[in-house]
């Protein structure tokens, strides 16, 4: 008999209600937006933030992953691979992310660096080589239209934000890749082994990245660093990382604007940030957007269908 050295630390039930997967992508979300204020918070660097997020999320997530009957097993060298690129760009999109959010205003950042509410479905429409059906092009569309009016009024073109927010560009686009690689691990892998694994393959460049930026390290309160770690890595992403296994990457995108939703009622109620008419016009668009690619309708049209065909 031959043996598979991919096989998943447990396996995964296959009855599992795509509900259940909604709901988890939903608490993900509302966990990660809390990320951008625990950053502000602490009193390390910002990529240090990020080395300490990882670093005390990961002996929880091996714990929580023995306990779920996950037990180590050979993988094969291109899965390692898989986990070990996923976790270098987690690394670099908490780094490019952590920077940008202490250069740009918290909404631009939220917004911004969650991009990949853009890149991710139109990788899992280039991958599956379709087209967007007349509903989800219609909530792509206003998805677009609620991301615009959600920047509103925190947006501001100038020289002292606008390095902020291309490196909150940098990492939305840094955070796709990651998704796109954690999709498939988790295509032979359960989710907390393969958040813990990828986890670790962040730990070393997240810490040599904010060494070599001269950063402060060691921490004097450590609130926000527990903070973020519980409720970023541990519940955000683990969650995160379930519902990529469950959900296509349209649905996953959209939901993705949750989290500036909630970032904003953050800054209102911390910070007396005051949320106007286009916010909550915004907020109501990406709701009409998730409903949308709830719904159940026909295939999507395959590229090949409308690409003219030469003759022979």
């Amino acid at each position: 008999m031959h043996r598979r050295t991919d096989q998943r630390f447990s396996r995964m039930p296959q009855s599992e209600s795509p509900a259940l997967a909604l709901a988890a992508l939903f608490l993900a979300n509302a966990a990660l937006a809390f990320g951008p204020w625990f950053v502000r918070l602490a009193d390390v660097g910002p990529v240090a933030v990020g080395f300490w997020r990882v670093a005390l999320a990961v002996p929880l997530l091996a714990v929580m992953a023995l306990a779920s009957g996950a037990r180590p097993r050979r993988l094969a060298p291109a899965l390692w691979g898989v986990l070990a690129a996923g976790g270098l760009c987690f690394a670099a999109d908490l780094a490019s992310w952590h920077i940008g959010i202490l250069r740009t205003t918290l909404a631009n950042a939220t917004l911004i660096g969650n991009s990949a509410i853009l890149f991710y479905p139109i990788y899992g429409f280039v991958i599956a080589r379709t087209l967007p059906s007349r509903g989800q092009g219609l909530a792509l569309l206003l998805a677009a239209i609620g991301a615009g009016l959600l920047m509103g009024r925190s947006y501001e073109l100038s020289t002292r934000n606008l390095a902020g927010d291309l490196l909150c560009l940098a990492a939305g686009i840094l955070y796709t890749g990651y998704f796109i690689l954690m999709a498939r691990a988790r295509a032979v892998m359960a989710p907390l082994p393969a958040l813990t694994l990828s986890s670790i393959a962040s730990v070393v460049p997240l810490l040599v990245f904010a060494t070599l930026l001269g950063e402060h390290i060691w921490p004097h309160h450590w609130a926000p660093l527990i903070g973020v770690a519980l409720a970023s890595q541990v519940l955000g992403q683990g969650m995160m990382i379930y519902a990529l296994g469950k959900l296509p990457p349209l649905v996953v995108g959209i939901a993705l604007l949750t989290q500036p939703i909630i970032a904003g009622t953050v800054g209102w109620l911390v910070y007396g940030e005051t949320l106007g008419v286009a916010d909550l016009t915004g907020a109501a668009l990406v709701a009409v957007a998730l409903v949308l690619v709830r719904r159940r309708e026909p295939a999507a049209l395959p590229i090949e269908a409308i690409e003219p065909r030469s003759g022979v």
